[in-house]
């Protein structure tokens, strides 16, 4: 008898959240065959990247194998590049070597997460530092303690005064924490270069709305500013980054901030391979069902930050955050399991249990 195929399309909090579900059930059984791919083989805990990048936690701290979490479900590392709906087939590349590697399957998970969205602002993806991976991290913090050890070498305080100059670009979460941390982690280390001092740093972030964190509200948004200002960082809202050239970040409302390091935290889009389906979408996220279904295209089911959940009764989706992905990775999960096994689905409901920001060490 031909197995079934069960192939999950990534592995950040949905993905992993819905392989973890699986792997404790249906993949005890013999007759469905699982597959779980993804360009990393571990889960990283994002929310915690900017104290990576100021020094405050060690890489090993948020990540975790994921071959150590499931056991029972084949794991595959490589990079989707293309899915075929009408033969399903996913078609990918992994190894070294760039091999060409091919998934059938008969119900597919979709969880690739985002990607930055740099909106094609000019000098933004050539060189702005973005926030997204492990990498992203370390190199934001070699590069502070690069450009402190460059600083020492330059004699003239305006270019001094330059390569200390850290822009963040977005008032959100990541922007703010990472605004944040990085002020601290600088700030914190000119101490040990007796050639600066810290009247040459400058923080600076920049939130095109009326105030930080708008997931949170105005009244919370305004206490992080303060917060922020009182640990000497510089606060531009109403005005957005409309391009970088390595040296000075240009705003939109005609300001230029001379800097070396620009930190991009404004803007995720979908990935590439979602935006290829010819599914219908709401702000490039798959439009699904209160089931996590594609609708009209069996077997295919979303999660996480590329799916647009919609809310009961209402004529909103589900934002996209961690602790949305990680249940409705989890009712995916039950729902491809309850329609391998004839049983009804369950809808995804929740609503936000809470939310915490650091803006700096001991302060949040």
């Amino acid at each position: 008898m031909k197995k079934i195929r069960v192939v999950i399309a990534g592995s950040g909090f949905a993905g992993l959240s819905a392989a973890m579900h699986l792997d404790k059930t249906l993949a005890r059984c013999g007759a469905v065959e699982f597959t779980l791919i993804s360009r990393e083989n571990f889960i990283l805990f994002t929310p915690m990247l900017h104290e990576v990048a100021a020094g405050d936690l060690d890489p090993g701290d948020i990540v975790n194998p994921i071959r150590r979490i499931v056991r029972r479900i084949k794991f595959v590392e490589a990079e989707v590049q293309r899915i075929d709906l009408s033969t399903r087939r996913i078609h990918c590349v992994g190894g070294v070597a760039g091999l060409a590697l091919e998934f059938e399957f008969d119900h597919l998970l979709l969880t690739p997460g985002s990607e930055t969205n740099f909106f094609d602002l000019p000098g933004v993806s050539e060189w702005a530092v973005t926030m997204k991976s492990l990498s992203d991290a370390a190199l934001l913090r070699n590069r502070v303690l690069a450009l402190l050890e460059e600083a020492t070498l330059q004699s003239d305080p305006a270019v001094r005064r330059q390569l200390l100059t850290f822009v963040t670009a977005g008032g959100g979460f990541a922007g703010t924490e990472t605004t944040g941390a990085i002020n601290d982690f600088v700030r914190d280390t000119v101490r040990y270069y007796p050639d600066l001092n810290e009247a040459l740093i400058r923080v600076v972030v920049i939130q095109p709305g009326d105030f930080l964190l708008p997931e949170l509200g105005e009244e919370l948004g305004r206490y992080a500013e303060r917060k922020l200002c009182e640990r000497k960082v510089e606060v531009i809202k109403g005005t957005r980054v409309a391009s970088y050239d390595g040296s000075v970040v240009r705003l939109s409302d005609g300001q230029s901030i001379p800097a070396s390091t620009l930190i991009w935290t404004a803007g995720v889009k979908p990935s590439a391979v979602i935006a290829s389906l010819p599914c219908h979408k709401e702000r490039g996220r798959l439009v699904l069902d209160e089931f996590l279904r594609v609708p009209g295209v069996p077997g295919l089911w979303a999660a996480g930050d590329c799916a647009a959940v919609p809310v009961a009764e209402t004529e909103e989706f589900h934002p996209p955050t961690a602790q949305h992905g990680l249940r409705q990775g989890l009712i995916a999960a039950r729902n491809i399991e309850a329609a391998i096994l004839g049983r009804p689905l369950t809808p995804f409901t929740f609503s936000t249990i809470g939310q915490l920001a650091t803006i700096g060490r001991r302060t949040g």
